[in-house]
Formats: C-alpha cells, sequence, structure tokens
C-alpha cells in the first residue's frame, strides 16, 4: 500500500470503517512514498496511520507544516484528518465509471432495506467484496433477466466448490450442491442469494457437505460421504 486510496479500499474491504481510521502527518517519512507504515510490505490496516503530506499534496500542506510554524497543534492535526479523508473520498471516485456508481446505488438500496428486512440483515454478513458481486450481479439481472445463469454464477463466487443442477423433465428443480460445512451463516448467506437470483417457478434441494451420488462419477459415490437425492 503506498496511497491513501489504496488504504481505504483495503479496510474496507477487511471491515473497517473509513470513520476509524485516524491520519496523522509522519514525522519521518520517505520522499518517494505517500504512507509512512513501518512495514512496507503490510497487509493489514492500522486504525493510525501516518502520511507524507508533501507526496501529492504540497500545495495544499505546504503552509500549514511548515517547520518555522509552531501553533495550534491540535488543530492543525485535527485539520489534517479531514482534508486527508475528503482527499480520499476523491481519490476513490475519480477512477469509477458509470456501472461503479449503479452497483454502489444497488449496493446502498440492499443494505437500505429496500429489498426487504431480511436482505438488508443478512447482506451484513458478506464481505464488501461479497457484497459488490452480488449487486453487480443484481443490477445485470435488471439488464437481461438471466436469473439462473447468474444465480450459478453468485453461487460461485460466494461459495467457491458449489455446483448447480437442473432438473426439469418433470418438474422445475434445481439441486444445489453448496460443498461445505452448514452453519447458521452459510445458511442466511445462501438465503439471500435465493431470495434475488431464484425463480419463481423453480423448487429447491440444497446438499451441503455431502454430494448425492451420481453415476460413473466417483467422487459423488463415496460411501459413507454420499447424500441421497
Amino acid at each position: 500500500m503506498n496511497y491513501i486510496w489504496d488504504l481505504v479500499i483495503k479496510a474496507r474491504r477487511a471491515g473497517v470503517a473509513k470513520r476509524d481510521i485516524t491520519f496523522q502527518a509522519a514525522k519521518v517519512y520517505s520522499p518517494y512514498m505517500e504512507l509512512s507504515q513501518e512495514a512496507i510490505n503490510a497487509k493489514t490496516v492500522e486504525k493510525t496511520v501516518e502520511v507524507n503530506p508533501f507526496y501529492r499534496f504540497d500545495d495544499i500542506f505546504r503552509e500549514l507544516f511548515d517547520v518555522n510554524y509552531t501553533d495550534e497543534p491540535e488543530l492543525r492535526h485535527v485539520l489534517f484528518d479531514i482534508v486527508i479523508h475528503l482527499l480520499a473520498d476523491i481519490d476513490l471516485v475519480q477512477g469509477m465509471n458509470k456501472r461503479e456508481y449503479y452497483i454502489r446505488f444497488v449496493l446502498r438500496d440492499l443494505e437500505a432495506g429496500l429489498f426487504g428486512k431480511r436482505t438488508a440483515d443478512h447482506i451484513r454478513l458478506f464481505t464488501q467484496e461479497e457484497r459488490e458481486i452480488i449487486a453487480g450481479n443484481l443490477l445485470r439481472l435488471y439488464e437481461t433477466g438471466e436469473a439462473v445463469y447468474l444465480l450459478r454464477d453468485t453461487m460461485r463466487k460466494i461459495f467457491p466448490r458449489s455446483t448447480i443442477y437442473a432438473n426439469c423433465e418433470e418438474k422445475d428443480e434445481l439441486l444445489l450442491y453448496v460443498g461445505q460445512e452448514e452453519t447458521a451463516a452459510a445458511r442466511a448467506r445462501l438465503e439471500l442469494i435465493k431470495d434475488i437470483f431464484l425463480p419463481v417457478r423453480f423448487q429447491t434441494e440444497v446438499y451441503w457437505r455431502n454430494h448425492f451420488g451420481i453415476l460413473d462419477v466417483e467422487e459423488t459415490m463415496q460411501i459413507d460421504s454420499m447424500a441421497m437425492y
């Protein structure tokens, strides 16, 4: 991480709110880096972050942090934190296209309960990256109407070992193999995906850790590890 926007994105994905991060002007820093971290290759996000204010924003902070000016240190520190947060927000939106704005709007509606209280409660169980996947596919659903395809695509991205089978000979039925242990949180995450992408006419059967047996597919025909259809 070298730029404030990079740190804010990583914080969001780690579940750290931007308001919980405090930016401070670094006393010791490299002239070639914006963030002044003890570990250059740090993967975690600290709550207090030192920033080299002259790397990109010399015109803004040159007078504020003049070495000859020592008055009102607390005011200058608070003002610095506020301005860096504002600059980080500007950084984040500069590279966004129209579709990314739409995804943000859809995600905001999901979290605000416009798709139901249960959806608003369950969306919090996903990481920021997973929420953006769901919001992006919901936008694609409005555009294409390909609900089953987007159900499968979302399942594979949220539950990487999952597989969906269609049984449409006698009835509209989807068999959902999740490929992991069943937990309360996993059930809630699956229910949200079904609520959004599952067409009304389809019934579902859900299989968690154990796959139902398929003839000639050895991996599904293991004794004591096979579910019954």
